[in-house]
């Protein structure tokens, strides 16, 4: 998202292996640490009862994030030409952002008690840590590979699981990794000694990091029913705390206000600054965030993350066309390459467990597992 927020893929451990229990009419099932795959009932809430429908608009609705967050370094990049400092450029967007979504916080305003560290995550990470980290490193490389650099989140993620929480990868998921990291090699071109600003790319990998945290965020809670947070109410408070976070650190009372009354420069063509502002906050933000948490409850990280790859190429398209930022040919495969690694790695993950409130106890003498059988 770019302020991109790429779709990351989060794999979190069997929520019932603590018990190993599953209790069905006063008998005892153990399942030695692991989950029980038998014949499984479908819960109303779950990917595998969603009618196909669902499926559909959540597939649009996670193209139309996409689009929406993919241009929003096309817009906000001539406001920081004309003077702005990307910071206060981000507080504009996340404060007016809040504005927009202030009554729905209103009437979700029983999350502040329910869910207070969700919200607060979802607002350091997913809105603050996200925006200022891109916005701030588009004022010093191209919007194309600020956003390509962000693409190595699969890998981070990988990487985390891996070698944090000690969990085997595929290795498929592995080359995906390899590409990505390869690609990004050549977006940056390291053959010429790395001609891009040091600091700018810093930043970008700073954003691939905080958006890790939009989709682990996005998805807490997806497969608790009706007891699920609304997304909604999770993006509202969100901006909120985004905000507050941003005053302090961009302190926009120092900020050149009369530079929104003026005009930017795109390519030569001069466009109002309002308007500009108005595409970040309404189009790259309100829409952009909505429709992407809500994909994302629809799908599943796996499927919007790979989805959300056309983000970066409608980002360097319009870069292209509405800014003049042309990329070179080592520097389009590589951000090809990028991308392909990304797809990999993600499609690849495995799908999170299933909890064991949705199993069923195999009829006796059927297999649980490979390394579990009823006792």
């Amino acid at each position: 998202m770019s302020g991109c927020v790429c779709p990351v893929v989060f794999i979190r451990p069997c929520p019932s292996v603590e018990t190993g229990v599953i209790k069905d009419d006063g008998h005892d099932v153990g399942c030695h640490h692991v989950p029980v795959f038998g014949t499984r009932k479908k819960s109303q809430g779950g990917a595998a009862g969603q009618p196909e429908r669902g499926r559909g608009l959540g597939l649009g609705l996670a193209l139309l994030s996409a689009f929406a967050f993919g241009g929003s370094g096309v817009a906000a990049k001539p406001l920081i030409g004309e003077g702005l400092d990307s910071l206060h450029v981000v507080w504009l967007r996340v404060a007016g952002a809040a504005l927009v979504m202030l009554p729905v916080a209103w009437r979700h305003r029983a999350l502040v008690r329910q869910r207070p560290v969700l919200l607060a995550g979802f607002g350091l990470l997913a809105v603050a840590g996200v925006q200022a980290c891109y916005f701030a490193a588009i004022s010093r490389i191209p919007v194309g590979v600020a956003l390509l650099v962000e693409y190595l989140a699969p890998a981070l993620v990988l990487g985390w699981v891996r070698f944090v929480q000690r969990r085997p990868v595929t290795r498929a998921a592995a080359l995906g990794v390899v590409l990505a990291v390869g690609g990004l090699a050549c977006v940056v071109e390291v053959w010429a000694g790395l001609s891009f600003d040091a600091v700018g790319l810093l930043l970008a990998l700073g954003a691939a990091c905080c958006q890790v945290g939009y989709f682990v965020l996005s998805d807490q809670g997806s497969d608790a029913g009706d007891q699920a947070p609304d997304p909604l109410g999770v993006i509202a408070y969100g901006l909120l705390v985004g905000t507050v976070v941003l005053t302090v650190v961009a302190r926009p009372w120092g900020m050149d206000w009369s530079v929104l009354g003026g005009s930017a420069a795109m390519d030569g063509a001069m466009v109002p600054a309002w308007l500009l502002l108005c595409w970040i906050v309404l189009l790259t933000t309100v829409v952009a965030y909505v429709t992407g948490v809500v994909s994302v409850r629809r799908l599943s990280p796996a499927v919007a993350g790979v989805v959300a790859c056309l983000e970066a190429v409608v980002a360097t398209v319009l870069a292209w066309v509405l800014l003049g930022e042309r990329l070179s040919a080592p520097q389009l495969v590589g951000g090809a390459i990028v991308l392909a690694g990304a797809f990999i790695a993600q499609s690849s993950t495995p799908a999170k467990p299933q909890p064991a409130g949705d199993a069923v106890i195999p009829e006796p003498g059927e297999e649980l597992s490979r390394s579990g059988r009823a006792t």
